[in-house]
This record gives C-alpha cells, structure tokens and sequence, in this order.
C-alpha cells in the first residue's frame, strides 16, 4: 500500500507492450477507492474516445481490437497510453505505457564465404532488427545445427563460432530469425576447411573482440572474444578499473566469450579481452563497455496527510534509477505550477505547501521517469477546517520603530472570538521565499507585538492568524513596511605627529561601518569651542594630514562616517606637539655641509687620539716590564746577601726569615701583641758586613719598618720602594750630591706604599 491514498489509488497500472499488426491489444488499468470512480484513457497526452476500433471494459482496461502501426487516415496506434481514475477526492493518472509495433526488418548484415585451415577458428555472423529482437538459429546444410557439440558456439546476437575446425565441418550455413512478427531466412555461406593443422608458430590475434552494450537489469550480456594463434592463445576477462568481475551469474561461453546473466548496475564497466601467448608475456587485448540501466522506483513514497488551514504541508518522494530519474509533480493529475505559497526542493523530492487553504485539497502524484521507464506514486492532501473558527484579525498596521524594530498591532476578529487560544504573527522579509517566513507567538490578550532585530533598511511582511483549539483563522490581510536607514558605526581613527606643524589622521575601513557615503573630519582647539571642518572625505580615503598646527597648545581631533540617513557617531582623539618641538630644540636641524666639515675635523681628531693612546700604552708596557726586570735583579742581591751570615740552625728555625714577608713566628704572633720590628732587630738580622756604609746607602731607613703591626703584612723588604742601578766601577758619573752610584735611597714614606 506504499505509495498509495486511501481514497484513491492504482492496483494494476498499464505496462509496455509489443503488439501485434492486425491483432487485438488489451491495456489492464485497476482502480481502488471510494465510489463513485470515473476511468478514462489518454494516448500522448489526449483523451481516447470510444470507437469500434477501440473502446473501455467494464473493468476500467482498454481493448484495442485491431492494432494497426498505420492506418488508412495516416494515424497510428503506437504510442504512449495512461489511465485516469477519479473521484470526489481528487484525480490521478497511471503511469505511462509505451506500445510499440511488432516488426521485422531485412538482413543487414548476412554469412560470407570462409576457408580456414584445419585446426583454426571459423565464425559466421548475421544481423537484422526486428520488436520483440529476433531469435536467431543456424542451419547447417539446410538442418539446424547441433548446439551439443562444444566446438559450435550460438551468441544471442546472431554469431556462430565454430573452433578446432575438423573436416567434416565444411558445408554450407545460414540462419533463421524469428518474431512474433515474421519469420526471414538469410543469404547461404559455405565453410571449407583445408589442409592439415599447421604447426607454424602464430603471434596471437583477436579477431573479434566485445561490443558496447546498454542493456536494461536482469537482461543477459554476452561480450564476444574470438582469438587464434599457435599454440592456442588463453583468452581471459578483466576490468579496467581493475574491480573483480565476480562469478555469480558469470559464464565462459565456446573459448572465450564472457556472459553475464540477470544484469545489475553494478555489473556497468569497461570489459577487457586479452589473448595470451600460452607461457609467455605476449598478449593482445580488446575492450568494450557494459552500460547497464535500471528503470525508476521509490526509496520513499509521499504520504497523504492531513493538516489545518494556515499550515504547511510537506511531501517527500525520493527515487532511483540508472540514469537518475527525474521527478514530475501533478495534482489531480495536472503538472503542479509552483508558487509563492508551493515551492519544489532537493531536486523535486520536496513538495511543500505553504499556508494551505480549502483550495489546495488535492490527490498530489509523484512521477518518477527516466529512459529504462517510469513509476508513479499518490498522497492525498486533506485540509481541515472546523465550523465555526474565528475571522481573520482585522486592522493590521505596521509601523517603524528604528532601524532594526517594527511594531505590528491589530483588532481581534469580528466572529467567533470566545475560543480563541493566541494569535500568530508571521514575518517575512518581502524580497525571500514563502519558506523563509518565521512566526512570532502571542498571548490573546496582546493586539500588538515588537518585532526586533531586523535589518537596517529592509521591508517587511506581516499577517496574523488568531488560533484555537480546534484550528485557525484565515491570514488577515497582509501588510508591507520597511525599517528605517541606519548610519554608520564609529570609524576607528589613530593619530600621528609628522613635524611640530603637522599631524596625519588615519583610519581603517571596515564592514562593520555599514553602509556609508564617506567621513567628515573636524579639529580644534582644546581651548576653543569653534571646530575647523567638516573636511569631506571620500569613503575610500583612510588618511588625511592636518597642516599648520600650533605647536603650543593641544588639539582635538574628531571624525565620523555619514551616509543618507544622517552622521555616525564620532571618534575623537587629542593630540600634542610640544614633545616634537621640544625634541627639535635638543636635537636641531642639522648643516649639512658644516657638519661635514665638522665630520671631517672630528675624524682627523679621533685618528690622533688613538694613536696617542697607543703609545701610552706601549710605554706603560715598556716601563712595567723594566721596572720588573730591575725588581728581579734587586731579590737576586738581597738573596746574596741574606746568605752572608751563618746563623745557627736553632736561630734561623727561630726567626724563620722569608723575604718580601713577615717571619713566620711574627705571623703567628701579630695578633697576640702586636709586637713591633724595631732596629735592634733589623740589625740582629743583618750583622755588619765591611760594605756596610754602602748598604745602609741602598736600603730603606728603619722608619719603613716601624709601621704598625697591622701593616707588617707587607712585606719588610718592598722591593717597590727600591731603584737598582747595574755598577760600572770607575765609568759612572758620580750623584751631584755625593751620594754612592749603587742605589738611590727614595724618600722616607710608609713601608706599604705603592
């Protein structure tokens, strides 16, 4: 019952059919539903009145009773018949049956004479047309031939292949094609077969291979491959697509010949036939494509259904086929028109009913068609309507509140009003598609509603619809208003200093502004009530510069975009130059050619300055490593003489002398008392020596070695305070004060100098 209404509906629909010429025809049409039901019949598109020749039984199918392709008047009874069934529900229409005439054409293609050598292949072939397609049989020496032999091969096409070729093969071979139409004999070929096998090799070579083929499921195809060579070549089947061709229904006729049976879409492909050299590599191969095309039938079929008035009703009729079908919409067997109220989607498997009313109560059909046939479904449409609903709501009106707001009132209906549960208002924008319309619920109280968050310049549709529980009103009358221009946003506005007389303003365009004709730019004084401006800009422009500024004081800067409907909001920004002065003052404009200049002298000056530098720091070297190199001199003397005297070993250990140094018991005990190196004991440690005067000429007066006992971590014997000069006997010049050559004694100073 799929597919099918209730009230009215198809049992048994007319199908194709070859008729005979001559013969009587019968078209079987069975209707259900609720009485009374009219049937009527249509051949292409018009209606079939009774005649002798053809006429309605009882039963609603059509006789036909001397089909003629052609008759007398030149008219012709092939066609493309439907039956009509209706009743007060509504009207459908069946599907359309393609009647054709049976017939036979002459051989087009005949057998030709062959001689083949013994041991080869021999293949006849005949053709010829004809509806229903001919059955085709071969005739060897006017007898049938014997199809049990498994060296003869019979193809539905018309194809005789003979393999192994024998002697007793050759004779004479012709075919008989046979139809509900007529019954035709071909031309007579003769086989000769000659000699005896040969043994010479034979590169493999198809001499036929598959055809292209477009073929209906659950048909048979059969794809030809007749190849020869020597040795035998193997014949195989693959798919270009590389897919397997699977063995359900698969069968290898004669050598090579592949038959597929009871078709489906998947079997539609690129068949390859490939002859192979028996084992080696060498093979030939010939290709034909299988198009296998599958009649249309419903997925989904439309439902009938029912709905109030004012509602939507929605129909789904989803189809497959190969090719896709298409689908064809009629009411009451009428194709459907579309409207602002009837739209078709999804490529037409959508039927939707917008604010359905008592008109649009209809049986609706589904036709779904493409070139292997055509199927119909039908959903009724049953429109609800209650006694005693309340009018529509009077007094509509619109009116615009701003840019994006609209207030819609109205008055309640001028009947039936006690049942009523709320009002509906629907909204839409007048440029969309009724499905675009959304609704807004109200109290029953409420005779007016805001409607927000519109678009800026827009008009609007609105109609209420005043609901109870069992139904709604009719839509009030509808009403059109449209919102008002919004100006626009604030632009975004950045301020830059170019010099202390110049500032740059620049800003961003951007579709958050709306729509908007350009900007108008104002500054000012801060100081100043008065504004400079408006400087009217282009609304491409996204810069200007402000000239001839005061560097004194602080600026105001404001810009906004305007269009049609008035100015935006502004942006402003201050702005002060006093940092570019005071920047300028500190650092000002430079002469070029004297700074050159002063470049220049400056250079020269540096060049100097390094090269002095650089000899400080040679002589600094220099005196260091002298100084050193007298200092080492100077230890090696005192070495010498710190050697002369011979202390026992009690009193060296005692004392425990280390040049350049406190004595090691002086170290442990600096910190008990604090004792002092007098000159007793200088004396103590160095006894007199026949050089004494000499000595006590080059060596520190005592007072060095009477620092405190914090500073006796110096050493006693600073070689720094010493100057140490090489003795050349007789050859140097005496001191101008008298003083001996060997040593200079410094000044009297701290012994920790230095």
């Amino acid at each position: 019952d799929l597919g099918r209404s209730s009230e009215l509906a198809f049992v048994v629909e007319p199908s194709d059919d070859i008729a005979v010429q001559e013969q009587p025809l019968i078209l079987y049409c069975q209707v259900e539903g609720i009485q009374p039901i009219t049937i009527t019949w249509r051949k292409n598109g018009v209606m079939i009145v009774d005649s002798e020749n053809s006429f309605m039984l009882a039963n609603g199918s059509l006789y036909v009773s001397r089909f003629q392709r052609v008759r007398g008047d030149g008219s012709s009874d092939e066609g493309e018949y439907d039956c009509m069934a209706q009743n007060h529900y509504g009207l459908v229409v069946s599907r359309k049956a393609k009647i054709q005439a049976a017939t036979m054409s002459d051989f087009h293609i005949h057998p030709q004479n062959a001689v083949v050598e013994e041991g080869g292949v021999a293949r006849f072939q005949c053709q010829i047309h004809g509806l229903p397609e001919p059955v085709i049989l071969w005739h060897k020496n006017s007898m049938p031939v014997n199809t049990d032999n498994e060296r003869y091969t019979l193809l539905p096409k018309g194809v005789l292949q003979i393999t192994g070729l024998r002697a007793e093969d050759s004779g004479i071979f012709h075919c008989v094609a046979t139809n509900i139409a007529n019954v035709k004999f071909s031309r007579e070929a003769r086989l000769t077969v000659s000699g005896s096998h040969s043994t010479v090799y034979k590169d493999p070579m198809i001499l036929v291979g598959p055809e292209n083929l477009t073929l209906t499921v659950h048909q048979t195809a059969v794809l030809e491959c007749i190849a020869t060579g020597n040795p035998r070549p193997i014949v195989s089947w693959s798919r270009l697509d590389g897919r397997p061709i699977g063995v359900e229904g698969i069968q290898v006729l004669g050598t090579g010949n592949l038959m597929i049976s009871d078709l489906t879409v998947q079997h539609s492909g690129i068949y390859v036939c490939a002859a192979n050299k028996p084992g080696t590599r060498v093979r030939r191969t010939a290709q034909g494509s299988l198009v296998v095309q599958a009649p249309a039938e419903f997925v989904q079929h439309p439902q009938s259904i029912s709905r109030p008035v004012g509602t939507t009703a929605i129909f789904t009729c989803v189809a497959q086929g190969e090719p896709p079908p298409q689908i064809t919409w009629l009411r009451n067997g009428q194709i459907l028109e579309t409207s602002d109220h009837i739209k078709l989607k999804n490529n037409n498997s959508t039927l939707s009913i917008y604010g359905i009313n008592q008109a649009d109560e209809a049986i609706y059909q589904c036709l779904a068609e493409n070139s292997a046939g055509s199927t119909q479904a039908s959903a009724r449409l049953t429109v609800l309507w209650a006694d005693g609903l309340p009018s529509p709501p009077q007094g509509v009106r619109a009116e615009t509140v701003s840019a994006t707001t609209i207030q819609v009132s109205w008055e309640k209906p001028l009947q039936n009003t006690k049942e009523i549960i709320g009002y509906v208002l629907h909204i839409r924008k007048a440029a969309d598609p009724v499905e675009m319309e959304y609704q807004e619920a109200v109290s029953k109280s409420t005779f007016q509603q805001l409607v927000t968050d519109l678009e800026p310049s827009t008009s609007y549709s609105f109609y209420i619809k005043a609901y109870t529980s069992r139904g709604a009103s009719k839509a009030s009358e509808v009403t059109v208003v449209s919102t008002l221009g919004e100006v626009p946003a604030m632009p975004s506005l950045f301020i830059k200093v170019i010099n202390s007389t110049t500032v740059q303003a620049t800003w961003e365009p951007s579709i958050k502004l709306g729509q908007h004709e350009g900007f108008k730019l104002y500054y000012r004084k801060v100081h100043l009530s008065q504004y400079t401006g408006p400087v009217l800009l282009a609304s491409n422009v996204t810069a200007y510069n402000i000239t001839h500024l005061d560097a004194s004081v602080v600026y105001e800067v404001k810009l906004l975009a305007y269009n049609q409907h008035g100015d935006g909001n502004s942006t402003v920004r201050f702005v002060s130059l006093r940092e570019t002065v005071e920047r300028t003052v500190l650092n000002p404009p430079c002469d070029c050619m004297k700074d050159e200049q002063n470049n220049k002298t400056s250079t020269t000056g540096i060049i100097i300055g390094i090269h002095i530098g650089v000899t400080c720091i040679i002589f600094c070297i220099l005196f260091l490593m002298f100084g050193y190199r007298g200092r080492l001199l100077m230890c090696k003397n005192v070495q010498e003489q710190l050697s002369t005297p011979q202390i026992p070993r009690s009193q060296r250990s005692a004392t425990g002398l280390v040049l350049n140094g406190a004595t090691r018991r002086d170290r442990d005990d600096r910190d008990l008392n604090g004792k002092q190196l007098d000159m007793n004991e200088l004396e103590r440690l160095f006894p007199a020596s026949p050089s004494q005067e000499q000595q006590e000429k080059g060596i520190t007066s005592a007072h060095s070695l009477s620092a405190s006992h914090d500073e006796t971590q110096i050493s006693t014997l600073p070689l720094d305070e010493f100057s140490f000069i090489e003795e050349q006997p007789d050859s140097l010049p005496k001191n101008p004060h008298g003083s001996s050559p060997a040593a200079l004694a410094p000044d009297n100073g701290p012994a920790n100098e230095g």
